[in-house]
């Protein structure tokens, strides 16, 4: 598992306060709504603005481009990796 993609589960777990799960647990490839990890849209807006903190990356809510780099953690880390250069 690559660093960045790990940061990620552990951020997730740290900003949704998912006590008792680890990194491990979390599919990288997996869903994070719906069937996956179970997340709802007030967890998108905690996690998004966890993100923008922690990654300094620009967020566009609504947009179907923003609801692909949501779907996984493999999804936002390639996401975050292309807003950082």
């Amino acid at each position: 598992m690559d660093s960045l993609s790990n940061d990620i589960k552990e951020l997730i777990i740290a900003t949704l306060n998912l006590e008792g799960m680890t990194p491990d647990e979390i599919d990288t490839q997996a869903p994070l709504f719906g069937d996956g990890l179970g997340l709802d849209s007030i967890d998108a807006l905690e996690l998004g603005l966890a993100l923008k903190k922690q990654y300094g990356v620009i967020l566009s809510a609504e947009s179907q481009e923003m609801r692909e780099h949501f779907y996984s953690v493999e999804s936002l880390s390639q996401f975050i990796s292309v807003q950082r250069g």
